[in-house]
């Protein structure tokens, strides 16, 4: 097995997409997850590339977030798009990023991702609240490379 395929098992995958559904209740914010084995490129520049390899630019209020993941390397980034980065301050996504980062030293993969997902859709309701017309513009599925 890859490092990708120990780095999650199906249930705890299945958790992750369903943390994605209970936090996108409370925002009109779409967050994805993407996890890859490895890239030569530095965390963050990945995760763009991976962001718009996805489309995640596409959304009406361009209110995207990723949360990317490179196992073998030991990367993670979250990135939101420009929507979000206009009205948030620089460091929006750091007590989000701490609790992810916390937990993959514990080797808590899961929780790490749900409690991340979850703190993301708290902080997003700020900014963009669900509104009653929303629609799940991003699917909620685990996208890998």
């Amino acid at each position: 097995m890859s490092k990708t395929e120990d780095f999650l098992t199906v249930s705890e995958e299945q958790e992750i997409v369903q943390a994605i559904v209970e936090a996108e209740k409370d925002t009109s914010g779409e967050i994805r997850v993407h996890i890859e084995e490895h890239s030569e490129k530095p965390p963050l520049e990945r995760a763009q590339e991976v962001f718009f390899t996805l489309n995640m630019q596409n959304t009406k209020d361009r209110n995207g977030v990723l949360f990317y993941v490179g196992v073998a390397d030991k990367h993670f980034a979250i990135i939101g798009d420009e929507g979000i980065n206009k009205v948030v301050d620089a460091n929006f996504w750091n007590s989000t990023k701490d609790i992810v980062i916390d937990n993959f030293k514990n080797k808590n993969n899961k929780d790490g991702l749900v409690n991340g997902i979850r703190e993301a859709g708290k902080r997003l309701k700020e900014f963009f609240p669900y509104q009653s017309d929303d629609i799940d513009e991003l699917s909620n599925e685990i996208s890998k490379g």
